[in-house]
């Protein structure tokens, strides 16, 4: 009599599953055109769409665009000392480090993956900059959206370091929501 198989531990059918989608999005990149439209929108996600975004709140806005835009930097200080923090204590490497087939289309910012800051500050800012201003959706949940597929697209992160940063994110805009009164993303 033959014994059974042994079945794989979770963790690693998760982590080899999660090492073949990375794989196969990061194949997206291999045409150019994919690949300069998710290297573009990473490179906004940086900060510089943000930051445009902020200064052009104040300029048609004035103070309410002031407003708003403090409101999107203090969740974006505290995104980033948490971002920063999660990053140093996971260490986890990066798909394009950890998978030798993975390739990084870009240079990354940093050394690890878990969790990406890019999704995480653009899902925190989109949420925020929403309750402000609920008539650019049209713009910023597709380009938030596109943000963090890039991520994967790139060879940059996992899906679930892409997964988690948007729970995070949503969390910290959601926070931050609660306690500056009279803004809402449900108002």
């Amino acid at each position: 009599m033959h014994p059974l198989p042994r079945r794989e531990p979770f963790a690693a059918r998760g982590r080899r599953l999660e090492s073949h989608w990375c794989l196969r999005a990061n194949h997206w990149a291999d045409r150019q055109g994919a690949r300069a439209y998710f290297a573009a929108i990473s490179r906004l996600g940086d900060g510089m769409f943000w930051y445009a975004l902020m200064a052009a709140m104040v300029l048609f806005d004035g103070y309410e665009g002031l407003k708003a835009s403090a409101h999107l930097a203090a969740t974006g200080v505290v995104s980033l000392g948490l971002y920063k923090l999660l990053k140093g204590w996971t260490k986890r490497p990066r798909p394009c480090a950890s998978d030798l087939r993975i390739r990084a289309w870009v240079a990354p910012l940093d050394e690890f993956s878990f969790p990406s800051g890019h999704t995480l500050h653009a899902v925190a800012f989109t949420l925020v900059a929403l309750a402000h201003y609920p008539m650019l959706a049209w713009v910023l949940i597709p380009f938030t959206a596109s943000v963090a597929v890039s991520r994967i697209v790139l060879g940059l992160h996992y899906p679930s370091d892409v997964l988690a940063a948007t729970g995070i994110g949503t969390l910290l805009a959601s926070l931050s929501l609660w306690l500056v009164p009279g803004v809402s993303l449900f108002a």
